[in-house]
Formats: structure tokens, C-alpha cells, sequence
């Protein structure tokens, strides 16, 4: 029993990390640091203000890319994880990123891959005050 209970602190850490870095690579645009976390087959989708959105890693890595981080627009960091669910090598993880006036929420699926924890899948939302 308490085996498991280090292995799943081990896995708790090592998801919060890649949590870290990816809310990192979003408030600074950092598309290096987000092909880390990401897996290259991860999609992205949900909806902004009610208008659909899906797209590729490749297509999300490029609006990023090209728009202000909110770094460079001097935004407060306040994106957070709310919460981490893990059963064996998958997880699922709840984490809030308000910035550009948006209010967003994103549910993203996390596999372990050759070991390392990677983003497969987000779904966001942004969600009206």
C-alpha cells in the first residue's frame, strides 16, 4: 500500500510540473516549451463565447506563436490547477487560465508516454463572470 501511495505522489508531482510548464508556455508564448508538454497527435477544442473551436496542436501552437502572450501585455499570472484526477498512466486535470479579458477553463487529458506525463487532449471554455 505504500508503494502505490509514493508512486502516486510521484505522478501527482510529475503532472503538476508539466501543469506548471504549460501555463508557463501560455502566458509567455513559449511554442518550445508547449511542444514539450503536448503530445504531437494532442487536439484542442471546446468553445469561446459559445463559437465552436477545434483545432490541431499545430494550428494552436501557431496562434499562439502570433498573438501577445499575456506576459508581453504586462497581464497578473493567475492561471491555476484546480484539480488532478489519476488512475494508473492517465490523468485528468481541471485548471483555470484567466487572461485577454477571458475567463477560461480547461479540462485536459494527460497519458504517460515512455515515461514522461504529456498533454493528449484539451477542452476549454471560457465561462462568463
Amino acid at each position: 500500500m505504500e508503494e502505490k501511495m509514493e508512486s502516486y505522489s510521484e505522478n501527482a508531482a510529475a503532472v503538476s510540473f508539466v501543469l506548471q510548464n504549460y501555463f508557463k508556455g501560455v502566458y509567455t508564448g513559449d511554442i518550445v516549451l508547449l511542444r514539450q508538454v503536448f503530445h504531437p497527435a494532442a487536439l484542442v477544442a471546446g468553445d469561446i463565447k459559445g463559437q465552436p473551436y477545434f483545432k490541431s496542436l499545430a494550428e494552436y501552437l501557431y496562434g499562439v506563436e502570433n498573438r501577445k502572450s499575456p506576459f508581453a501585455l504586462k497581464e497578473t499570472f493567475r492561471m491555476e490547477i484546480i484539480s488532478i484526477e489519476i488512475i494508473n498512466s492517465i490523468a485528468i486535470a481541471k485548471v483555470h487560465l484567466p487572461m485577454f479579458e477571458f475567463n477560461y477553463y480547461d479540462l485536459l487529458s494527460l497519458t504517460k508516454v515512455g515515461g514522461d506525463w504529456v498533454i493528449v487532449n484539451k477542452l476549454l471554455t471560457h465561462v462568463s463572470v
